[in-house]
């Protein structure tokens, strides 16, 4: 047999299984009828079973916690084989209070051939299911005659007061004649002469004052047993010549010691008027495996009638499983590129490139400026840029090859943040006019989904960048954090990319991300260009005036550049820059370049920590005057773990700056720790550690910024856009290939 035979045969057997849980549990409720006040029919049948005798025997049960396989399967066929008039549970007959729980102990219950009663225990008043109990079996607490005998049921619970119950006791007690007297409470009103590791103290009677009050009430009026569940035990104690007896093994978790076992109490009343009680003991002795398998189905079993959140994890597992087994099976997958593809005929001609972005010039951001200077190398190489992107109030009134779509709303303390009309025909129209060869989206919704859906409607290819991470995104999504985050994040982005024909990422890293998520689509990693030229020369007039404004005379500078915004870490730098100051004389500042909704409560941080001299955040910086703010700086700082790249950890490498920042996805692949700077741990004593040693050591800080300066030369906006080219023209040739 072949493996993708197997593999098939695996696949439909998932699928059958999947179709039998939620056949038979669509069954199972469909079939399970309502029930009310159980208790009014077992006790019309245990008086009817005992009337006129002297002698009867009776079950006592403890903790079932729903149990199907010690329960159902081992203990009930035992019951039913033994000479026994009725069963008593002593509490704790279900896992929890939950309805679910109560349908499945019914269930369970059903196939005792004998009437059975349940003491209103712990797990019973857990989840609500104080009013459940009084729903489907009765009261908490009551008593009854049957034969010679008064069956008494206590409520331990709290939820009827003590000092009422033992009212109520002590006049049933006072008045009546029975020959013998059975009291049932969920928690033992006393403990085992031995404790149990696994019992706390408020797994007994509580409070103390009901517990010694109803022993002292017991004592006075006589009583044969007193049955309690509660712990995992067997216990019997004698208190003024009654026994307590505590069973606590009829399901749920034993030890298996001495007192610790799976079992349940025998009580015989005998004609001439004694009582006998025996423990029976289950032999659970088993081959390991078997029995493994045996829990196993067990569990499995168990889950049609305990709980709906267990049923449906289940059925997901098996759903996962199916799901891998089917893209094993029946989708084919190539890792190798196509060698027979020719890009030469389309990298021989002039491309049209329509490209699509939430965001763009004048908003400063890394998207922007990075589609900017693609567009830029493009057009350098004789191929013509549409850019489709949001309108803002400073955009410039004639701008050639750009559509700017009206916002229907905008968000952000300068709006900066703009939800574009995507549905206007006029936007459509300019796209259709201007035939595009390649659709080149920046973002995976919105304007994005408009490029892709242009891109299938012209029949062309579309291209995505991956440039942010997301997830880290979440405080600006009308959803519950950990949702967008963990869930919705990656499937919006996994959704996106595989509508797309090609994907660049700018990392190593980010390509495996997005493989772990499910992307199949084709992935370049090609990383975003820099001008490297423009950062290596500066006007040394420009750079002096600067730093007379600034007032920097012999102090370090630090540089960050970053949008003032949750996702960019600010507060990290700024705690961790405050206890920098505390532990060194030397003189230090640090710039933080960029503006966001979040400046003004940073700027009152930096000023509650007397910072203001040492951290200033001087605001938004026009992109062709970066350069002179780089080479005002020694070191740069960084803290963002939304990045997939850190464009701007290269600019400040071509800068010859060194860079301190915070491990993440895109700044794993572009600072070699210990060569162009360091990388940490999201752990701020250890980031300050890395920016107090480039402070302090001059020679340092010099290699690792000719290491730096070095590293970033590679990364060019040249060989950026003949690198996308190349990307674009595979892509193309793939496309009209498939398409023939």
């Amino acid at each position: 047999m072949t493996k993708t035979k197997l593999l098939k045969i695996l696949f439909y057997l998932n699928i059958a299984i999947i179709v039998g849980l939620i056949g038979y549990k669509i069954y199972l409720n469909l079939v399970t009828s309502e029930f009310k006040a159980e208790h009014t029919d077992q006790l019309a049948a245990i008086s009817a079973r005992l009337e006129g005798q002297d002698s009867y025997s009776f079950a006592v049960v403890g903790n079932i916690n729903n149990s199907v396989g010690i329960f159902e399967r081992r203990i009930i066929p035992m019951l039913n084989n033994e000479n026994i008039d009725f069963l008593i549970s002593a509490g704790n007959a279900v896992s929890s209070g939950g309805e679910d729980k109560y349908r499945a102990i019914r269930g369970t219950l059903s196939h005792l051939e004998m009437p059975y009663l349940l003491t209103f225990g712990e797990n019973e008043y857990e989840e609500f299911g104080s009013f459940r109990f009084y729903d489907h079996y009765g009261p908490h607490f009551f008593s009854f005659t049957a034969g010679n005998s008064r069956l008494i049921f206590l409520d331990s619970t709290g939820k009827t007061p003590w000092q009422w119950q033992l009212r109520w006791l002590t006049e049933i007690l006072k008045a009546d004649n029975s020959k013998h007297r059975f009291v049932f409470i969920g928690h033992p009103p006393r403990e085992p002469e031995e404790e149990f590791i696994l019992a706390e103290e408020e797994d007994y009677l509580q409070p103390l004052e009901f517990r010694h009050a109803l022993q002292q009430t017991l004592s006075n009026y006589g009583v044969d047993r007193v049955f309690s569940s509660n712990i995992s035990i067997y216990s019997e104690s004698d208190y003024k010549g009654i026994p307590y007896i505590t069973t606590g093994g009829a399901g749920g978790l034993v030890l298996n010691q001495d007192e610790s076992f799976y079992h349940y109490v025998k009580v015989s009343v005998n004609a001439d008027g004694s009582v006998d009680h025996s423990v029976q003991e289950l032999e659970i002795g088993q081959h390991p495996i078997l029995k493994q398998l045996e829990s196993f189905w067990f569990f499995i079993h168990s889950l049609f009638y305990v709980g709906y959140l267990n049923f449906i994890l289940l059925v997901a597992v098996f759903l996962v499983i199916s799901t891998k087994l089917y893209n094993a099976v029946f989708i084919g997958k190539d890792y190798y590129p196509d060698y027979d593809i020719d890009a030469d005929p389309w990298l021989n001609r002039h491309l049209k490139v329509a490209m699509f972005t939430n965001n763009y010039l004048p908003f400063i951001g890394g998207v922007p400026i990075s589609i900017e200077r693609l567009r830029c190398g493009l057009e350098k190489l004789k191929d013509t840029v549409l850019i489709v992107a949001p309108r803002y109030k400073k955009t410039r009134k004639k701008e050639k090859n750009v559509i700017r779509m009206p916002s229907i709303f905008s968000f952000g303390e300068k709006s900066e943040f703009r939800f574009a009309n995507i549905f206007s025909s006029a936007v459509r129209k300019k796209v259709k006019a201007f035939k595009p060869d390649i659709i080149h989206v920046h973002h995976p919704f919105w304007i994005g989904s408009l490029g892709v859906y242009m891109a299938r409607r012209l029949k062309v290819p579309a291209v995505y960048t991956y440039h942010t991470r997301l997830e880290h995104y979440a405080h600006f999504v009308f959803l519950p954090g950990s949702l967008f985050r963990n869930i919705i994040a990656h499937f919006l982005v996994r959704r996106f990319a595989n509508k797309c024909d090609a994907v660049i990422v700018p990392t190593d890293s980010t390509e495996e991300y997005l493989r772990m998520i499910g992307v199949t689509a084709p992935t370049y990693v090609q990383p975003t260009g820099i001008e490297y030229d423009r950062f290596q020369h500066v006007e040394p007039a420009q750079v002096e005036k600067l730093k007379k404004r600034l007032k920097i005379k012999d102090e370090t500078v630090f540089v960050s550049v970053s949008r003032l915004s949750n996702e960019k870490n600010i507060d990290f730098m700024i705690d961790a820059l405050a206890e920098l100051k505390k532990n060194t004389d030397k003189a230090f500042r640090l710039l933080i370049v960029g503006d966001g909704h979040q400046k003004q409560r940073l700027q009152a941080k930096i000023d509650e920590l007397g910072l203001t001299q040492t951290i200033q955040l001087v605001g938004s910086v026009a992109p062709e005057n970066m350069a002179n703010w780089y080479q005002l700086g020694d070191a740069f700082l960084f803290a963002s773990q939304s990045e997939t790249q850190g464009m701007v950890i290269l600019e400040a490498m071509a800068a010859g700056l060194p860079v301190v920042a915070v491990r993440s996805s895109g700044i794993d692949d572009v600072v070699e720790d210990g060569f162009n700077g360091y990388k940490t741990p999201a752990k701020q004593a250890v980031w300050l550690e890395r920016v107090e040693r480039i402070l302090n050591d001059e020679s340092l800080r010099k290699e690792l910024s000719d290491n730096a300066e070095s590293f970033a030369k590679a990364y060019s906006v040249e060989r950026f856009s003949q690198d996308v080219r190349h990307i674009y023209a595979e892509t193309l040739a793939r496309y009209h290939e498939a398409k023939n």
